[in-house]
């Protein structure tokens, strides 16, 4: 328990000062609470001893018992106040803090990770995990600091009063402590468990959404909500049978402290009996029994909450210590921007892609790729972009090699489109903005008038501020790709990278965004993946892929007139577009 709140106040970062200063505050409010307490047990030991004539309390301590009282009270109040404004704007800013560190994170990790990861538990732990700590930690610092502190120093006030009560409360304390510490052991153990299937039901609930479209399509939604429901299902039954372990471990817990409150309320009369403890003393240790407690209690309470706490933080730590790709390299100036491939092979999950390939691309010259379908053209793209790492060989880019390169640095050198095109939930002018967020509108305009989409975009009512639906959803196929061309040509990268960025729009979209293209990359160093003829046949170089080894390399005329795969492909192409539909 109190590692879980070590690991709170750790996560804090540059906010741990503040955080331990909070840590005071919710200390002092502790001790504050007690106060009010021993003030009213000191109360009512006067009052009982003056109605027995022991004692006859004084206008001075009458005043001072009020005096006593006002300050603890204002002094509660003071404390709850700082409690609630510190904590409340350090939680906030940290966990912010935390969600752009993890977004820092993952814009560096190899994309292999997320391959590896569920989209639902990498959704799971930046949002619900981030989230629940959020909302919880500093209540659990709270509960731990009000516990524990006001237990203790009413135990040491009791022992202050008759050590024998006193030794009974502490003992109290030690085997719950030790209760709680089996519990926090226990629930490393299980606590992921349910976190594991709290994500893949997110991974249901995500999957369902972006299928939702044939799912109706071919009516299977029964199929489709039965894999939801199973989710859910799972999630239910691995939640139960956690809480069926740990409520008789909670119970027991809460149990000792009731008997302790028992044992100080049997131990004060025995020894008011034997007359080893006045009558006075010994009301107000049962006084004290039934309140000592009370905060440390909640802690029991909250068994659950510290278990998901910790499970939680092990998941948000896996992503924050995924190793960077670029862990090891340095920002880099190009001199120039010739790409060449070096006996470079790659496997995704040791299945291989690419083999022992090798070709050069010069600078400010146009090299188009084509090839059979999962031959590795979309993968050659991303070694020189390195959202992978080769595992042999090198990629090199004006001579150095991009393992040497930051991905930012190499990155802003290279600007990329792709075939599936994706749009942030934002307008129209901070989507092409991406590319250059310091562009002025004027620059904007001009990149969107190249990339031949100013028109359409004035044809809406908001023109340029008009917001697009989650990943472009609201625009055709063809607008979202002139607008991540837009984006492209704002950027104003050396290197272009054109991913079947005219694969499947249709021949009048096709056509603006082939005049978008050459707008787009005159002057640059151009890599292309393509299957259209008059796409390729103006390249410098074509590269031909085949089970990942380029088999043939030239230009168009060269391999048209060799016999090869490059001259069936084309062939093939010819023939499908004369092709037409029976009458």
């Amino acid at each position: 328990m109190l590692k879980v709140v070590k690991r709170i106040i750790d996560l804090s970062g540059d906010n741990s000062k503040r955080m331990y200063i909070s840590f005071i505050y919710a200390l002092m409010q502790a001790l504050f609470s007690t106060l009010p307490v021993l003030g009213a047990s000191y109360i009512l030991k006067l009052i009982i001893e003056n109605i027995e004539g022991i004692t006859v309390i004084t206008i001075n301590q009458v005043w001072f018992c009020l005096g006593y009282m006002i300050f603890a009270v204002l002094g509660r109040m003071l404390f709850s106040y700082l409690v609630a404004t510190s904590q409340e704007s350090i939680g906030y800013e940290v966990f912010a803090e935390q969600r752009l560190k993890i977004g820092d994170t993952l814009k560096l990790v190899p994309m292999g990770f997320f391959g590896e990861k569920d989209t639902g538990e990498i959704t799971s732990s930046v949002t619900t995990d981030l989230s629940f700590v959020e909302n919880n930690a500093m209540k659990l610092i709270n509960k731990v600091v009000n516990g524990y502190v006001s237990s203790i120093t009413m135990s040491l006030c009791l022992m202050f009063f008759d050590f024998r009560i006193g030794l009974i409360t502490l003992a109290g304390i030690i085997l719950t402590s030790i209760v709680m510490i089996y519990i926090s052991k226990r629930s490393r153990i299980v606590a992921p468990i349910r976190q594991a299937n709290q994500a893949g039901l997110v991974t249901a609930i995500i999957e369902y959404i972006r299928g939702i479209s044939i799912v109706k399509a071919f009516k299977q939604d029964g199929i489709a909500k039965e894999s939801i429901e199973n989710a859910f299902e799972k999630s239910r039954k691995t939640n139960y049978g956690i809480e069926q372990e740990f409520v008789p471990v909670t119970s027991f817990y809460i149990f000792i402290f009731k008997l302790a409150s028992v044992g100080i309320i049997f131990a004060s009369g025995i020894f008011a009996i034997n007359a080893s403890m006045e009558v006075p003393t010994m009301l107000m240790m049962i006084t004290f029994s039934f309140i000592i407690y009370g905060h440390v209690e909640q802690i029991g309470n909250s068994s659950n909450m510290i278990r998901m706490i910790d499970a939680s933080l092990d998941r948000v730590d896996r992503i924050k210590n995924v190793e960077p790709i670029d862990k090891n390299s340095k920002p880099v100036v190009l001199d120039s921007y010739d790409i060449c491939f070096d006996k470079v092979s790659f496997a995704y999950d040791k299945k291989n892609v690419l083999q022992d390939v090798s070709f050069f691309i010069p600078e400010n010259t146009t090299t188009a790729i084509v090839g059979t379908s999962g031959g590795g053209k979309s993968t050659i793209c991303t070694l020189i972009a390195r959202f992978y790492d080769v595992q042999q060989g090198a990629v090199s880019i004006g001579g150095v090699n991009v393992r040497d390169i930051t991905c930012d640095s190499l990155l802003s050198n290279i600007s990329m489109v792709f075939q599936k095109v994706y749009l942030f939930q934002d307008s129209i002018l901070n989507n092409i903005r991406f590319g250059n967020p310091s562009a002025s509108i004027e620059e904007v305009i001009i990149a969107a008038k190249k990339a031949r989409c100013h028109d359409f975009i004035m044809e809406f009512p908001d023109k340029y501020n008009t917001v697009v639906g989650e990943g472009g959803a609201s625009l055709s196929g063809g607008q979202k790709q002139r607008i991540s061309i837009a984006r492209a040509i704002l950027k104003d990268a050396p290197i272009i990278i054109l991913d079947e960025a005219t694969a499947s729009v249709d021949p009048e979209n096709e056509h603006y965004i082939q005049e978008a293209i050459n707008a787009l990359t005159n002057g640059k160093t151009i890599i292309i993946i393509a299957h259209r003829l008059e796409t390729i046949q103006n390249a410098d170089q074509i590269l031909v892929i085949s089970d990942g080894k380029v088999i043939q390399k030239g230009t168009h005329k060269q391999l048209i007139n060799q016999e090869g795969l490059y001259n069936r492909f084309i062939n093939i192409r010819k023939k499908s577009e004369g092709w037409s539909l029976a009458q």
